[in-house]
C-alpha cells in the first residue's frame, strides 16, 4: 500500500495528455474556423464576417459562449451556431487566448 501511495505522490499515475490544455491554433484548424475567418483570422470569407485575429480574448470567448447558448442571435451568428456545438468551454478559452496573440 505504501508503494502505491508513493507512486501516486510521484505522479506516475498522472495522465498529462488528458489534462493538458487544448491548443488554440490546432483547434482553429480542427473546428474549421479558418473557412470563414481566414487562415490567420485576418481575412474573412465575407466582408461582414469579423476579423478575429488580435481580438480581445475575454470578448471573443464571451461571443462564442453567447452564440453557443443562443443568447446572441444577431448578425452572422447563424453561421457559427452550427459549429459551436462542437466546441466546449475549455476549447473556447484556448481559441480566444490564441486569437488574441495574432496580429
Amino acid at each position: 500500500m505504501k508503494r502505491l501511495l508513493a507512486l501516486f505522490a510521484l505522479g506516475v499515475f498522472a495522465l498529462p495528455a488528458a489534462i493538458a490544455a487544448p491548443d488554440g491554433a490546432a483547434l482553429y484548424t480542427e473546428r474549421t474556423c479558418f473557412a470563414c475567418h481566414g487562415p490567420k483570422g485576418d481575412k474573412p470569407l465575407l466582408p461582414n464576417y469579423p476579423k478575429v485575429a488580435g481580438q480581445n480574448a475575454a470578448y471573443a470567448e464571451q461571443q462564442m459562449k453567447d452564440i453557443k447558448s443562443g443568447a446572441r442571435t444577431n448578425g452572422q451568428t447563424a453561421a457559427m451556431a452550427g459549429i459551436m456545438h462542437l466546441v466546449d468551454d475549455e476549447e473556447m478559452k484556448a481559441l480566444s487566448v490564441w486569437l488574441e496573440t495574432l496580429k
